[in-house]
């Protein structure tokens, strides 16, 4: 059965409740494309095409470009659905066109979804490295992108994929302009400018859809940075031609013919390679946090404590043997990369964005399955779009779908940095994970507790080990505990109440 019938229920039958849930999932669904919706569910990812594209969608599917991108992996597997909904049923449903649509896709849900603005700058680039590179092959097969913009691309584990397929139009064949142009220049190369150059972070491009407009990167620019090389079309010269046309046309459209064929294709690739040189010299280069060198400068940690930790994490591992895990507080990755070598899909999480950016690369290079995200779980991501339903916050995307939970030295920036209580500590742990969570308990005693203590021995020097039990206890009980030579402890934790189907591997 397709996904939409299992959303629908069995039959073709007309009743109020179908009536009801088509209702609904057109309440929900995406808008903003002209050619159809997109539904998201539990396990897929559902598009509703309309009347006016079918014809078009159908010639895509079918063709060889699609089959190549879908083979590399660089394009996300579709197929059409069949839910046999009588044509009266579809009549019912509200949207742009008089006719009922008549044409269902679906395509496996990449899980968790992670957006733009909770990527590394390497992620950001490699994102946009795939979006020119399928651009260059769709231009080669007759077609080309019509959206450039990183919200079409997803991680799955380190690899990014485009996962709209309403993205791909014939083209004009003497035609030298890539109408997506612009739109690739604003969401995928500026925020890389304005990183680089004023210090703006890739986190804030959440607040701007469709990216950053050049007049808005210019007045940010000091006078001798707007006429730097790397800068001197994609901003100032574009600022100034805005200025002049309104903002209704970008250089790149100026010359919107050749003689022949061949010759627009040339064009169009030298525009592309140009982007990709680009993307490569904006681009932040690799830095270096305190926290990506923690690993290898953690002087609290012997040769023998870290040993012990590892053996540790390993049998919670072989004993849970989970089938998704989520690391908060990942840093560079090496607890991850233990969990994803037993078996596990893993998503990563930490705040800091250079060890993130340090783990994906590594990810990346060994093709684990690992999805690196940079996000604070204290501060997570919020809903945004339009009534905040067009992406999904942090917390909803996490929540109930992992086996383990490894919350490895985190408790006390959550309690010292954050002053979130223990007993929330455990209900947002107990609401992540569907059956363990091991946790590395730092005692007040130890340097780093101390660091952040900043004075306020009153209020947290005293906590200890039994504290935390006594708040985790209203949801987990203990599964297994070791104590290390530096006085850190090891728990493993396992939910009281665990749902009865914890998707665990057999």
């Amino acid at each position: 059965m397709s996904a939409l019938a299992e959303v629908l229920g069995r039959g073709a039958k007309d009743s109020p409740a179908r009536r009801e849930t088509l209702r609904k999932i057109d309440a929900e669904a995406t808008f903003r494309d002209p050619a159809g919706q997109l539904l998201l569910t539990p396990t897929h990812a559902l598009r509703r095409i309309h009347p006016s594209a079918v014809e078009h969608t159908l010639d895509f599917l079918a063709s060889p470009l699609r089959a190549s991108l879908e083979r590399s992996g660089d394009l996300v597997t579709t197929e059409i659905a069949h839910p046999e909904i009588p044509p009266s049923l579809n009549a019912t449903i509200p949207g742009p066109d008089a006719e009922p649509p008549s044409l269902w896709l679906q395509s496996p849900r990449i899980d968790p979804i992670s957006y733009p603005w909770e990527w590394t700058t390497a992620q950001w680039q490699a994102a946009a490295d795939l979006t020119l590179r399928l651009a260059a092959q769709a231009f080669n097969a007759g077609w080309t992108l019509k959206d450039a913009t990183p919200l079409n691309i997803v991680f799955a584990g380190a690899r990014p994929i485009l996962v709209d397929v309403l993205s791909f139009e014939r083209r004009q064949l003497d035609s030298t302009v890539w109408l997506a142009y612009g739109q690739f220049v604003r969401t995928f190369l500026l925020p890389l400018v304005a990183e680089r150059y004023l210090g703006w972070p890739l986190q804030a491009t959440l607040l701007f859809r469709d990216g950053y407009e050049p007049s808005t990167i210019y007045r940010a620019l000091s006078p001798w940075q707007r006429f730097n090389p790397n800068l001197l079309d994609v901003v100032t010269l574009a600022a100034l031609f805005e200025g002049r046309t309104g903002g209704s046309s970008s250089p790149a459209s100026r010359v919107s013919k050749a003689a022949d064929p061949e010759l627009a294709t040339h064009i169009l690739h030298r525009r592309i390679a140009r982007l990709v040189r680009q993307i490569h010299k904006l681009a932040m280069p690799h830095r270096r946090s305190r926290w990506s060198e923690y690993t290898g400068n953690a002087s609290h940690y012997t040769a023998a404590d870290t040993c012990l930790k590892r053996q540790f994490v390993a049998a919670v591992l072989e004993r849970c043997r989970p089938a998704r895990v989520l690391d908060i507080g990942a840093n560079t990755g090496t607890y991850s990369r233990m969990a994803a070598e037993a078996g596990a899909d893993v998503v990563a999480l930490d705040s800091d964005e250079a060890a993130v950016e340090t783990l994906w690369r590594s990810a990346s290079r060994e093709n684990c399955r690992i999805t690196a995200m940079v996000g604070n779980i204290a501060r997570p991501t919020p809903a945004a779009g339009w009534k905040n339903s067009e992406q999904i916050s942090l917390l909803e995307r996490l929540t109930g779908r992992f086996d383990l939970v490894l919350l490895l030295a985190v408790v006390h920036h959550l309690i010292l940095r954050e002053q979130v209580p223990l007993g929330h500590i455990g209900d947002l742990c107990a609401r992540l994970t569907r059956r363990w969570l091991l946790l590395e308990w730092v005692p007040a005693a130890d340097p780093m507790y101390r660091e952040w203590l900043r004075g306020r021995d009153d209020l947290y020097g005293q906590l200890c080990e039994d504290d935390l039990v006594c708040a985790f206890a209203p949801f987990f009980q203990v599964a297994d505990r070791t104590a290390l030579g530096n006085n850190r402890v090891l728990l493993l934790f396992e939910l009281r109440n665990p749902p009865p189907e914890t998707g665990m591997a057999e």
